[in-house]
């Protein structure tokens, strides 16, 4: 099956606990569909460049996910019919990397990757 990665924005008002929900609830919309949830980091509340129904922070999450195309699409059409995500961003990956991001590495940990 296809391997993506799918970055989320959630609404700032939601407590750190409703938006880790939100991960499970959209892994379980996958799993039901015939995919799985491979992996999911929670980056927290982070400041936005621009505001987004406005909205000047908001929760970011990230998954990373191996589910055929049609999981995907349903996933994403429940993710944009939901009142608290604002963004969904979907890349599809040849390999999913090991360890954490780069957004939940330290600051040192990244340079040395250079």
């Amino acid at each position: 099956m296809p391997l993506y990665e799918h970055v989320l924005i959630a609404r700032q008002d939601l407590s750190n606990a409703q938006a880790e929900g939100l991960i499970e609830h959209f892994g379980t919309v996958l799993s039901d569909n015939g995919g799985k949830l491979v992996d999911s980091e929670y980056w927290g509340v982070k400041t936005m460049a621009y505001k987004i129904n406005k909205n000047r922070k908001g929760h970011y999450a990230m998954m990373r996910t191996d589910a055929p195309a049609p999981a995907v699409q349903e996933m994403e059409r429940l993710m944009r019919l939901h009142d608290d995500v604002m963004r969904v961003l979907t890349i599809k990956v040849d390999a999913h990397e090991e360890g954490p991001s780069v957004q939940m590495q330290k600051r040192d940990d990244r340079r040395e990757r250079r």
